[in-house]
């Protein structure tokens, strides 16, 4: 059997590898890049195998860097079939028809402002195409085995990083050697998301290395949070929050009306302004026994938020000038409606944006969190004068020191393990921690390696 690195590697989106034998190929994970131009142009290129000889497709979870490319790999010749958890598919039906409906957007409005160098841009897929690559998938409980192709048998076990995450084990019957796929790895001690399983057995081990050089600050998040929220209220102003669609703004609404009902900030309106993140908070309400979050906290939410869901609602929530909070997506301010939050909001210095979650070089997110004075937004410079926060302590990653832990509180002992999905000196330094706490062949690839499982 051999691994292919098709993505993920270098960098800490486009997730995509390929398993194959003599006979079959197998795809685990099927991401968009993001972040720096140089690698969103990357997922224009021809996919690195075709598309109509790759039997199967196996997802650890649903966030775009993980599942957007599947429209485009349908729409290229794919015809098999998408093998992913329950709660996976459930966002997936939510996110990919987004991910194709804003594409489609923005190169309506790139069109209509003229800020695109192409007389005509075109989005990678449309909504349509979304929703014909849906028509492929097939959802499973954690720890139930399949055979998306002969002679490869999988298991999904819970990766704690959101709803439906998961390690993706593939074993290979031919040769009897097991090779497990970490996904994203959540926090030991995360608000609402339960820690990963550990995992017992594998042959070769792929690790995430998002955080491989980095610990989360030692913060209560929740403190941290209401000062934000108090001090931006108490100057008139309005606070921000880019975040991921799924599971950190969930976890944000939880928090802020936690200490709300606590009196620890102001009473204020708490607006969610991402008709995507809307649906993934039904979603995640439905699959409460999924998370740590009981029914009534769920409902609680659902009863304490005001969910924008029109064009026509978000024009007229981007017009307010009362102290409020807007929760809206993307994570990384590099697309939807957060964007023209950001347009109006930067400039204020009595206001503040606050991320939540790892920010990929090149994208508006780290742009914003290093400093920078201004930033590019729908072809024009806008000021940023407003309080800039980054509290890398509600990252739904778990930090080195986390993921080694998580690797010691299992029975492992792989032969060899591949660090992926991380900036590069991040995936070197998690090499370097995993060879010398376990003794462990760790290395680190680079795109398009393939090498004997």
């Amino acid at each position: 059997m051999k691994l292919r690195f098709l993505g993920g590697a270098g960098t800490v989106t486009g997730s995509r590898y390929l398993l194959s034998d003599d006979k079959h190929r197998l795809l685990v994970d099927c991401g968009m890049y993001q972040g720096v131009k140089t690698l969103r142009k990357r997922n224009w290129a021809p996919f690195p195998v075709d598309p109509s000889t790759i039997e199967a497709v196996v997802l650890t979870h649903a966030h775009i860097d993980h599942s957007g490319y599947l429209p485009a790999l349908v729409k290229n010749g794919f015809k098999g079939k998408v093998y992913c958890t329950k709660a996976t598919h459930a966002l997936c039906k939510v996110l990919l028809p987004d991910a194709g409906f804003l594409q489609e957007e923005d190169a309506k409005y790139a069109f209509r402002k003229k800020f695109s160098k192409h007389a005509k841009p075109e989005p990678l897929f449309t909504e349509k195409d979304a929703w014909e690559s849906l028509k492929h998938f097939e959802s499973l409980h954690y720890h139930e085995s399949f055979e998306p192709v002969r002679g490869m048998e999988v298991t999904f076990t819970p990766a704690g990083h959101i709803l439906g995450s998961s390690c993706v084990h593939v074993h290979h019957k031919s040769s009897q050697r097991t090779v497990v796929f970490s996904g994203d790895v959540g926090r030991q001690e995360d608000v609402i998301m339960r820690p990963p399983e550990p995992l017992q057995k594998a042959d070769v081990l792929v690790c995430e290395s998002t955080y491989g050089d980095r610990l989360h600050a030692d913060t209560d998040p929740e403190e941290e949070l209401a000062q934000i929220i108090t001090k931006t209220a108490g100057r008139g102003g309005i606070v921000l929050m880019p975040a991921f669609a799924v599971g950190r703004a969930q976890m944000l609404l939880y928090v802020i009306h936690k200490i709300m009902g606590q009196k620890r900030i102001p009473k204020l309106p708490v607006y969610l302004n991402s008709p995507m993140a809307i649906k993934a908070t039904e979603i995640f309400c439905k699959h409460n026994k999924e998370h740590r979050l009981s029914a009534a906290q769920c409902e609680m939410i659902d009863d304490q938020t005001e969910f924008v869901r029109t064009v026509e609602e978000s024009i007229e929530l981007d017009s307010a000038r009362y102290p409020c909070v807007i929760i809206s997506a993307s994570g990384m301010a590099s697309g939807g409606r957060v964007l023209h939050h950001l347009k109006t909001l930067l400039p204020n210095p009595r206001n503040s944006v606050v991320f939540a979650g790892f920010q990929a070089p090149g994208t508006r997110g780290d742009a914003l969190v290093n400093g920078a004075e201004s930033v590019k937004i729908h072809g024009e410079y806008w000021p940023v004068k407003a309080e800039i926060h980054n509290m890398d302590s509600l990252s739904a990653h778990g930090d080195y020191q986390e993921i080694l832990s998580w690797l010691e509180q299992g029975q492992l002992k792989p032969e060899k393990v591949y660090v992926t999905h991380g900036e590069t000196v991040a995936s070197d330094v998690m090499r370097k921690r995993i060879c010398e706490k376990f003794g462990w062949d760790a290395e680190v690839p680079e795109l398009f390696d393939e090498v004997e499982i």
